[in-house]
């Protein structure tokens, strides 16, 4: 099921894929589900959509980085010992994606979806756990009060680097969900943790591709994702304690669906 629509209004349409991606990511960490399955169905092949996702919406992780500056200082050293791991993570990723066949690669692409629709969905369920288990936390003590909280950490932000290389969708949500059992930071901290670590996996997943297959990748979609990302960033970012992240949950839902229904049915 591709849309069909003019040049100038399909360039329009990839900004906003790469706006919403932008957005959501700071706000809820789903962005690539929305814009992924809309460049799907805009007609882009599914390698090239994920390539150009990832290489476009880092502009718009970057923004999500800077807005959260205050509690990335204030919780450096999680963020210290978990970008090293997340990075490695982006990295096998990436490299499983450009090595595996793009059949296995369409194979796989409603169960992903399919994952992280449910994630998705299961938000604000995950959001109120956590904020539950932070709220009856001391603050003051140290971030990994737990034994082997740390090596959950450590090893948890790799996988969740793999996927995140790989295709990234919902990857925040997991790792907010993660932090939130592992650590004692509040909501806050813990998107901003999570804001700083999608980052540096797709800033890795990106400069893999770049410099492992650029042929694949088509610049044009990359630019137009991009721009998308930098204001859908700035804008999320700014009311990213303010906005009202079910409407934009709802939409990813129900594109997700839409989509997986798409392509199971295509088979």
């Amino acid at each position: 099921m591709l849309i069909e629509i003019a040049p100038l209004l399909r360039g329009a349409a990839v900004v906003g894929a790469g706006f919403l991606a932008g957005g959501l990511n700071v706000v809820v960490g789903a962005g690539t589900l929305a814009s992924f399955p809309i460049l799907v169905l805009l007609g882009f092949p599914p390698l090239t959509a994920t390539m150009a996702n990832t290489v476009g919406i880092v502009p718009g992780s970057l923004s999500g980085v800077f807005v959260y500056r205050r509690e990335l200082r204030a919780h450096y050293r999680v963020t210290r010992l978990l970008l090293p791991s997340s990075s490695a993570g982006g990295v096998t990723g990436a490299l499983l994606l450009l090595h595996l066949s793009a059949d296995i690669f369409a194979a796989v692409i409603p169960w992903l979806i399919g994952i992280g629709t449910l994630l998705v969905l299961s938000g604000p369920a995950i959001k109120n756990r956590i904020g539950r288990v932070a709220a009856t936390d001391d603050v003051d003590a140290t971030p990994f009060p737990r034994r082997g909280s740390k090596v959950a950490s450590v090893v948890g932000a790799f996988l969740l680097g793999v996927y995140g290389g790989y295709f990234s969708a919902a990857q925040g949500i997991l790792l907010v969900a993660l932090l939130g059992i592992t650590t004692t930071l509040l909501m806050q901290e813990l998107n901003a943790v999570k804001n700083a670590s999608v980052a540096a996996v797709n800033i890795i997943a990106a400069t893999v591709f770049i410099f492992v297959s650029p042929e694949l990748i088509s610049w044009p979609i990359v630019a137009l994702v991009a721009l998308g990302s930098i204001l859908g960033g700035l804008v999320g970012g700014r009311f990213a304690r303010r906005l009202p992240a079910g409407l934009f949950r709802g939409f990813v839902v129900i594109v997700g669906i839409t989509t997986v229904t798409a392509t199971v049915l295509s088979h």
